[in-house]
């Protein structure tokens, strides 16, 4: 982990340490190479008109800035919509390594021309499987270059590469060396608690209420348990969208059962690695605002979402209330800028003027979707050409 003066803009900085774009649906179908197309990642009945995402700012740079000042956010890290698509396509055909590859290559060259608009606030991340650990440095060197600020990968690997075996050590080397934030979603990767489609709404709500937790305590568990980071002291991870009240006892527990772990060639308590190396976003936490009195606040980053239907854009201002009012002004200082410029090594940008929240509707939307290639159906529903 490195350090860097943070202390540049005031105390009225915001940062989210979890937003999104909204890749166009036909990205991948236009922009893969012709061997590919006929196998490409295509999302025919995206509802970006139904839901959230159908704010132009998720696929027009120009726009997200505006939607940004409307909420006080000065910079965002920048995750996928649609692309982590590319690990849920193997549950439906044979995997298909330089496919794999393409379709990164493809989503991660429009995200560098997105950020491309403004780099010291767009965070933008690469989006990366580790299934071929020499590509996967390749890229995220190529990527660095190109200004992105991170890279993403699956937080549930597959049964055949657990986090405990061998497979990532050159990987965790080079982005230590390279000190490049790695970026944990939810929803990313495989098994039973990534998203699936058709699901019901029991198995929807259940993977959502506790599904990603157990997830994040299982990785987090065998990363530390298997000493990722007693080899990798400058590694530095960020869990998106688990939110954090459960992170105290979860650690808590860790270090009870298991001691010092000195068996498993451990120097430190496991709280101890995680709180030199770990991040965790959090929006409506009430819980984990609470508890930040108590664990200490230096692990912790405000996120809103954006531009997603199950975020908090455009009401920061409503959950500081809630969730940051009581936290004395340090600690606040802390969650809602100075840890995430902390975890990716990037000063403060100045605040951007406020500006006014737009509404929009379907019909004020239509221009902006036309010009996505979206298309608004009751249900969204993610294909494979056949």
């Amino acid at each position: 982990m490195w350090m860097v003066d943070v202390m540049t803009s005031g105390p009225d900085a915001r940062l989210s340490g979890d937003s999104h774009v909204s890749e166009p649906p036909d990205l991948w179908v236009k922009g893969l190479p012709p061997r590919f197309r006929n196998r490409a990642l295509q999302f025919p009945r995206v509802a970006y008109g139904k839901f959230n995402h159908s704010r132009p700012g998720g696929w027009d740079p120009v726009e997200r800035l505006k939607d940004m000042a409307a909420d006080g956010i000065a910079a965002e890290v920048l995750y996928p919509t649609l692309a982590k698509g590319i690990f849920e396509q193997f549950f439906h055909q044979p995997f298909d390594p330089d496919l794999a590859k393409a379709c990164e290559r493809v989503y991660n060259d429009w995200m560098i021309e997105f950020c491309q608009a403004a780099p010291d606030r767009l965070w933008g991340q690469a989006f990366i499987g580790l299934w071929d650990i020499d590509y996967a440095i390749q890229e995220m060197q190529r990527t660095q270059r190109e200004g992105l600020k991170g890279v993403a990968t699956w937080i549930a690997p597959p049964d055949e590469l657990p986090w405990t075996g061998d497979h990532y050590e050159r990987f965790w080397s080079a982005a230590e060396e390279m000190r490049v934030p790695i970026g944990f979603h939810i929803n990313t990767g495989f098994g039973a608690y990534v998203t699936r489609h058709h699901e019901s709404r029991f198995e929807s709500v259940s993977r959502q209420a506790y599904g990603h937790k157990v997830v994040a305590m299982q990785a987090m568990a065998e990363m530390i348990l298997s000493g990722v980071f007693e080899r990798h002291p400058r590694l530095t991870v960020v869990l998106a969208e688990f939110d954090c009240g459960w992170i105290p006892f979860f650690l808590e527990d860790l270090d009870r059962k298991f001691g010092r772990g000195k068996e498993l060639g451990l120097s430190m308590l496991p709280s101890e690695y995680f709180s030199r190396s770990v991040f965790s976003t959090m929006m409506q936490d009430g819980v984990g605002g609470f508890l930040l009195q108590r664990w200490g606040a230096d692990n912790f980053v405000y996120a809103n979402d954006y531009p997603h239907a199950g975020g908090i854009w455009p009401h920061t201002d409503d959950t500081f209330e809630l969730v940051f009012s009581a936290l004395p002004v340090p600690t606040r200082r802390k969650v809602l800028a100075e840890n995430l410029a902390r975890a990716y090594g990037q000063p403060l940008p100045d605040p951007l003027p406020r500006q006014p929240f737009v509404e929009m509707d379907g019909h004020w939307n239509r221009p902006w979707l036309k010009r996505a290639g979206a298309f608004t159906f009751d249900k969204p529903k993610m294909g494979l050409a056949v």
